[in-house]
C-alpha cells in the first residue's frame, strides 16, 4: 500500500506586495508633493527667462504678475544678440577655453591619478597630503595674480586655463576610479610588455571611462560659467568669454550698442536682450548635458568606491 503525500503549494513571491497602510500612503504623497514643488520652483526661473526671451518687449514690460505663455512673440531680442560682434567674439573665446582647457584637465588628471594609485610611487601619502591640503588652504588671489602676472600670462587666454589645469577634487575622484579597476589587468599587460603610458591609454582610461567623462563635464561647466578670473586677468574686450560678456549686459546694463536708432520701446527691448542673453549663454551647456547623463550616475559612484 502506497501512502499519497500532499505538499502545499509553493507561494508565488511575485505576486505577493506588501500592504500600504494611510500612513504610507500620506508619507508617499507628501514625499511626491514635496519634489513637485522643488522641482517647479528649480525650473521656473529658466523657464521664465526663456518665455520672457521669446515674448513682445512692449508687452512683456507691461506684465506684472505670473506668467506660464509668453506675452505675444518676438525674436527680435535674439536677432539684436547675434548681431552683436561682442557675443559672436564671446562665444567663440569661451569655446578655445572649454575645448582646450578641458582637454590639458583630462590629461594631467589622468597622468596624476594614475601615478597617485600606483603604490610603489614613494612618498604617495605625502603627495595625497599636500593635494587634499590645497582643497581647504589656497595662496588668495593676490599671490596668484602676482604669480600669473610674472609668468607674463596676463590678458592671455592662458591666465584662465594653465592656473587650473588640475582640480584637487577631481583627481582624488579620478584616483579612486583607478584604485578599483583589477590589478590583474594591469598585470597581464606588463607580461605583454607593456609600459606605465600604455597600460594606462589600453587599460585604464578605456575602464574608467564613465568617470572619465563626468570629471570632463565637471572641467567643461566650469571653464563655460566662470566669469571671475577672466575679469580679473583679462582687459582686452576681443578675449572676453560670454559670461563676461552676459556681466557686462546683465550687472552693466551695456545693451546700447544692439539698440542702435531706436527711440520708442528702448528700455523694454533692453531687457528682453538680457533674457535672450541668458538663454543664448546657457544652452550649449544643456545640449551638451543629455549626451554624457548615462554616465553621470555611474561615474560619480564608480569614483566613490574605495578599496
Amino acid at each position: 500500500m502506497t501512502t499519497r503525500v500532499l505538499s502545499r503549494p509553493e507561494p508565488d513571491i511575485r505576486a505577493w506586495r506588501p500592504r500600504q497602510g494611510w500612513g504610507s500612503a500620506a508619507f508617499d504623497a507628501t514625499n511626491a508633493a514635496v519634489l513637485l514643488a522643488l522641482c517647479f520652483v528649480t525650473f521656473y526661473p529658466f523657464y521664465y527667462v526663456l518665455i520672457a526671451s521669446l515674448s513682445d518687449p512692449v508687452a512683456l514690460m507691461a506684465n506684472r504678475g505670473f506668467m506660464l505663455l509668453p506675452r505675444g512673440f518676438s525674436l527680435e531680442a535674439f536677432h539684436r544678440v547675434w548681431d552683436n560682434p561682442m557675443v559672436r567674439s564671446g562665444f567663440f573665446n569661451t569655446l578655445v577655453i572649454v575645448v582646450g582647457g578641458t582637454a590639458l584637465n583630462l590629461a594631467l588628471t589622468c597622468c596624476g591619478a594614475y601615478a597617485l594609485s600606483r603604490q610603489r610611487l614613494p612618498l604617495e601619502k605625502a603627495f595625497m597630503v599636500l593635494i587634499v591640503f590645497t582643497m581647504f588652504f589656497s595662496g588668495g588671489l593676490v599671490p596668484n595674480y602676482l604669480l600669473v602676472r610674472d609668468l607674463g600670462l596676463l590678458n592671455s587666454r592662458w591666465a584662465i586655463i594653465l592656473p587650473f589645469a588640475v582640480s584637487a577634487w577631481n583627481l582624488i575622484i579620478l584616483r579612486a576610479a583607478f584604485n578599483a579597476v583589477p590589478k590583474d589587468y594591469e598585470e597581464a599587460a606588463r607580461i605583454d610588455g607593456a609600459g606605465d603610458f600604455t597600460i594606462l591609454l589600453r587599460v585604464y582610461v578605456p575602464l574608467c571611462m564613465p568617470t572619465i567623462a563626468v570629471v570632463g563635464l565637471f572641467y567643461a561647466v566650469s571653464h563655460w560659467n566662470g566669469y571671475f578670473y577672466s575679469m580679473i586677468y583679462l582687459s582686452d574686450r576681443d578675449l572676453f568669454p560670454i559670461q563676461l560678456v552676459l556681466r557686462e549686459i546683465l550687472v552693466s546694463g551695456s545693451t546700447d550698442s544692439m539698440m542702435t536708432g531706436e527711440a520708442v520701446g528702448r528700455e523694454a527691448l533692453s531687457n528682453t536682450i538680457k533674457y535672450a542673453t541668458v538663454v543664448v549663454a546657457t544652452i550649449p551647456v544643456l545640449a551638451v548635458y543629455p549626451f554624457l547623463q548615462r554616465w553621470f550616475v555611474k561615474g560619480v559612484l564608480t569614483g566613490g568606491i574605495k578599496e
